[in-house]
């Protein structure tokens, strides 16, 4: 997704059978063979500048899993958590304002986006929204490609959406990437930002986590490594399982292909122990306790698939590549969707997904998923 970068001191940056793994495999072959024409989709943007490489690392706790993740193999000498703080603060509007936070497992500053609720004289449940594949550095953000700014303007409710993170699953990577730099974002979305929201802008400490495309993958994994933390969580064109081939191959291409990234700085070697910990669809069942939202389109073409489209804008080369490459891509999405919702079913895991006939892998349709999730999560959050 191609986001809007903010800037500050040191910001950083299964198996499908049959029909299913020929498409993903002719998708994942159109994009990486023509890169310039994938840009235009949601969650492949341009790969970031290499960024300064930080010192002293954190090592956060391993997510709980029905497995031991593999050994970390950052520097033992690291920041405590607890050093993280709120550097300042900067209004665009009554209800907008960007928050600086040092993280201190990431030793930068993390540029925060803030939605303030309608009422700011009674304490309001906070909604963690995360941006897709950009990671909020691009132009392809909710605020850039969605109304949910104006959306949001008369809700009881704090929306936290972080700047940064691009390409980097918002996870806890186990070493530093000489591109992507260092990534910690289990530890910041789960420790070490919560608590600096709740103190700073008096909420009910009540949570709810969501996000598209990359990033439906990331808020599961977020949820099965702090489940207490969240009532329910939503993915929206996110296909959650990560330790089996088609889903590794999915990862290389937004982690390596699309950030120039090294995935094995990431969980290990494909197939090791903390990609298994970090599949959602094999720790279902840490999932119980919350409200769990997934969406999915068909990917074939629908209202939001034309040349009057208002993100298409007219332009053939953007419709030709939100239908053939997002198409694909969004019908991995739906049959991964179904397969994962049958074993959250399974599992005993309260999940919603809403299946739409047509649609691709665009920002319209997320918008879409958002106004209608909505007042679901706002249930779960009272």
């Amino acid at each position: 997704m191609k986001e809007a970068a903010v800037t500050s001191r040191r910001i950083g940056r299964r198996t499908l059978a049959g029909t299913g793994s020929v498409l993903v495999a002719a998708v994942l072959a159109l994009t990486v063979v023509s890169p310039g024409a994938a840009d235009t989709v949601p969650g492949a943007p341009t790969a970031p500048a290499a960024p300064t490489a930080p010192a002293s690392p954190t090592v956060p706790d391993a997510p709980d899993s029905p497995t031991t993740p593999a050994a970390s193999t950052t520097p033992a000498s690291t920041p405590q958590v607890n050093a993280s703080k709120i550097q300042g603060t900067i209004e665009s509007t009554k209800q907008q304002l960007t928050v600086l936070v040092y993280s201190a497992s990431m030793d930068k500053v993390i540029p925060v986006s803030v939605l303030r609720p309608k009422d700011t004289s009674k304490p309001a449940p906070v909604l963690y929204l995360l941006n897709g594949a950009g990671g909020g550095e691009d132009s392809a953000t909710w605020a850039a490609k969605t109304d949910y700014v104006k959306f949001f303007a008369d809700k009881q409710v704090n929306v936290v959406t972080p700047i940064g993170g691009a390409f980097s699953y918002y996870t806890d990577w186990i070493r530093d990437d000489p591109v992507l730099g260092r990534n910690k974002w289990t530890t910041f979305l789960t420790k070490e930002l919560p608590p600096l929201i709740d103190a700073q802008f008096n909420t009910t400490k009540t949570n709810a986590i969501a996000g598209i495309s990359m990033a439906g993958t990331s808020v599961m994994n977020l949820a099965v490594a702090a489940p207490k933390l969240y009532r329910a969580v939503a993915a929206f064109s996110g296909c959650a399982r990560t330790s089996d081939p088609l889903g590794q191959a999915y990862i290389r291409m937004v982690v390596a292909d699309r950030g120039r990234g090294d995935v094995n700085n990431m969980w290990g070697p494909p197939g090791s122990l903390d990609w298994v910990a970090n599949d959602p669809y094999l720790n279902a069942s840490r999932l119980r306790n919350m409200k769990v939202y997934m969406t999915a389109g068909s990917g074939l073409p629908g209202p939001n698939d034309t040349l009057t489209a208002p993100l298409v804008k007219g332009d053939p080369m953007v419709l030709a590549n939100q239908i053939v490459v997002g198409g694909g891509i969004e019908a991995v999405v739906n049959l991964c969707t179904r397969e994962l919702t049958e074993k959250f079913k399974a599992a005993g895991v309260p999940v919603q997904t809403t299946f739409r006939p047509n649609g691709t892998h665009s920002w319209a349709y997320w918008a879409t998923d958002l106004h209608n999730t909505w007042p679901k999560l706002e249930a779960d959050l009272k």
